[in-house]
C-alpha cells in the first residue's frame, strides 16, 4: 500500500506537492519521492519519512508546474532507495510515473521485458515495469501526434499485460498527465479540479490516493477515477475520460478498516462514517454476549471511531486508556517483524488510573500476526485490568494479500486454523470478539450500494482478479523469506 499524488498546475508545484504528500505519509513510511517537470525531469527520492528526505536545497531544484509525489510501503523488493518512486524513462518522449498497488506478475513481466524487448528493469519496484509496458505501446507512435485515443489504447495494453492492483499517475513530457485504475478498481484514485486565483488562468488538476490530499489544497471538485477508467489532461488542459474495462468494481475493504485516513472519501464512501457503522454493527454482537464491561477503550488511532460508536450503542463509559507516541510510525506497515515488536512498547503506554480494577473492552481494527495485540493485552493487564475482552471490528484475517498489503505468507495469521478461544489464549485476553464478515461488508457499503462486493481476499481467500495460483503463493512466500534473510545478513555484516 502506497500513496501517490500528481498535480498539473500553472506555477511551480513543489510546495503544494510537499504539503499534499504529508497527508499520505500514513500510507507509506519506508521511502518517498518527488518528480517535477519544466522541460526537464527533476527527481529527488530517498528512504525514510518525507520530512527527512526533502530540505530547502533539493526542494529548490525541483522546478516545474507539473509534479508527481509518492510515499512507499514496500511489498516487492528489499526497500532500497533504488526501489523508491517515482520513476522516469527518457524514451519515448520522456515518461514519468508512480503508482499504488502491487503487480502480481511482476517477475514474469520483468523477464519478458528483458528477454523480448531487451529492456533492463533496474529495480525491484513494480512501477518500473508498468512504466515500461506503457512506453512499449506508445513507442509505436513516436513519429505521430499522440492523441487521447492512443493514450487510452496504451492503458488497455497495460490492462492486457499487467495483473494485480494499481492506481497510476503518469506524465508524458509535452503531451499531458494521465491517471488510471486497474480494471477492478482495487486501489483508490481521486481526481480533482480547482480554479486558480487569477481568473485568466486555466484550472489546476490533480490525482491522489485519498481525497484529503486534494482537500488540503482547496480543490473545488473531487471525485473518484472510475475503476477500469482513465483520465487524460493534455497540455492545453483539455480533459478526456474513457471507461476501458467492464470488470465488476471490487475496492479493497481494508482501506476503510485501517489504511485510509478517517477524513477521506474513497469510492463514494466516507471512511469515518464507515468506521462508525462498523462499531455500531459490532456493538449488536457484543450486546448479545451480555458481558460485564466497565469501560470501552480503543487501540489508537484507527479504532477510536468504532470504539466511540460501540460505547454509545452499549451505553458504556468510553475511556482513552492508551497514549500513543506520535513520533512512532504505524507498526502494521513496518517491513520487518522485529521492528514491529520493538515499536509497540515505544508506541503505546497505558494510563493505570483508567484500567485498574476494570473489566475492559479493548477495540482494535484487526488482529493480523497477534504481536501487537498480545503486547497491548499484557500492557493493559499490567496496568491493573481485571478482565480484558478484545474486540476486532473486522473479521479474522486468514489469507495473504497480493494487492498491496504486507500480509503475504499464510503462517503470519494468528487466526489461521484457530478458534476465537484459541486466539484469546494466544494473545492473553479473556475473550476475543470478531466482526461477522457479512456485517463488516454491509457496514462499509451502506453509503454506496452500487458497490456490490469488496475485495475481501485477506478474509476469504477469494481473489477477484482470478489469476492467483498456488505457485504464485509459494513464489511470493519464498521471495519474502529471502528478502528477510538478506536483510538479516546485511545487518550482521
Amino acid at each position: 500500500m502506497c500513496g501517490v499524488i500528481g498535480l498539473f498546475d500553472n506555477e511551480n508545484v513543489v510546495s503544494k506537492l510537499y504539503s499534499s504528500m504529508l497527508t499520505i505519509q500514513h500510507r507509506g513510511q519506508d521511502s518517498a519521492g518527488i518528480l517535477t517537470f519544466d522541460g526537464t525531469f527533476h527527481l529527488k527520492k530517498g528512504n525514510g519519512l518525507i520530512r527527512d528526505i526533502f530540505d530547502q536545497k533539493n526542494i529548490a531544484r525541483l522546478q516545474g508546474n507539473i509534479g508527481i509525489g509518492h510515499t512507499r510501503y514496500p511489498t516487492v523488493g528489499e526497500g532500497s532507495v533504488e526501489d523508491a518512486q517515482p520513476f522516469w524513462l527518457n524514451f519515448p518522449f520522456g515518461i514519468a510515473g508512480a503508482h499504488n498497488g502491487n503487480i502480481t506478475n511482476f517477475f514474469q513481466l520483468k523477464k519478458e521485458l528483458n528477454d523480448k524487448s531487451k529492456k533492463i528493469i533496474n529495480s525491484n519496484c513494480d512501477m518500473e515495469v508498468v512504466l515500461n509496458v506503457f512506453a512499449e505501446y506508445i513507442e509505436k507512435f513516436k513519429n505521430k501526434k499522440i492523441t487521447p485515443e492512443i493514450i487510452f489504447n496504451a492503458v488497455k495494453y497495460v490492462y492486457k499485460r499487467v495483473k494485480g492492483s494499481y492506481a497510476v499517475v503518469l506524465y508524458i513530457a509535452g503531451i499531458g498527465m494521465l491517471g488510471f485504475r486497474d480494471p477492478y478498481g482495487l486501489r483508490p484514485l481521486l481526481f480533482g479540479e480547482t480554479k486558480p486565483e487569477l481568473t485568466n488562468e486555466k484550472s489546476i488538476y490533480g490525482f491522489a490516493s485519498e481525497s484529503t490530499s486534494l482537500s488540503v489544497l482547496n480543490f473545488d471538485i473531487i471525485r473518484d477515477v472510475e475503476p477500469g477508467s482513465a483520465i487524460f489532461i493534455n497540455e492545453d488542459k483539455e480533459i478526456f475520460e474513457k471507461k476501458l474495462s467492464s470488470k465488476p468494481h471490487r475496492p479493497c475493504i481494508f482501506e476503510y478498516i485501517y489504511f485510509a485516513r478517517p477524513d477521506s472519501d474513497l469510492n463514494g464512501i466516507n471512511v469515518y462514517s464507515s468506521r462508525v457503522e462498523l462499531g455500531n454493527s459490532l456493538a449488536k454482537k457484543i450486546k448479545k454476549l451480555k458481558l460485564d464491561i466497565d469501560i470501552v477503550s480503543p487501540v489508537p488511532d484507527s479504532a477510536r471511531t468504532a470504539s466511540i460508536a460501540i460505547a454509545r450503542k452499549l451505553k458504556l463509559k468510553y475511556r482513552e486508556g492508551l497514549v500513543k507516541n506520535r513520533y512512532i510510525g504505524r507498526t502494521f506497515i513496518m517491513p520487518e517483524d522485529n521492528a514491529r515488536k520493538e515499536s509497540i512498547n515505544q508506541k503505546l503506554n497505558p494510563i493505570e488510573a483508567v484500567f485498574i480494577d476494570k473489566n475492559v473492552l479493548l477495540v482494535d481494527d484487526s488482529i493480523v500476526r497477534g504481536n501487537t495485540s498480545r503486547a497491548i493485552v499484557q500492557m493493559v493487564r499490567n496496568a491493573g485490568a481485571k478482565k480484558i475482552f478484545f474486540a476486532s471490528y473486522s473479521s479474522p484475517l486468514t489469507n495473504p494479500c497480493f494487492y498491496g498489503i504486507d500480509m503475504q505468507t499464510k503462517g503470519e495469521f494468528i487466526a489461521l486454523n484457530s478458534t476465537e478461544e484459541e486466539i484469546a489464549k494466544k494473545i492473553g485476553a479473556d475473550l476475543v470478539i470478531y466482526q461477522d464478515i457479512k456485517d463488516m461488508e454491509r457496514s462499509v457499503r451502506a453509503q454506496n450500494k452500487q458497490i456490490k462486493s469488496f475485495c475481501k481476499a485477506c478474509f476469504t481467500g477469494d481473489y477477484p482478479t482470478g489469476d492467483i495460483t498456488e505457485d504464485m503463493l509459494v513464489q511470493i512466500e519464498n521471495d519474502r523469506a529471502n528478502n528477510v534473510k538478506s536483510k538479516l545478513n546485511n545487518k550482521n555484516k
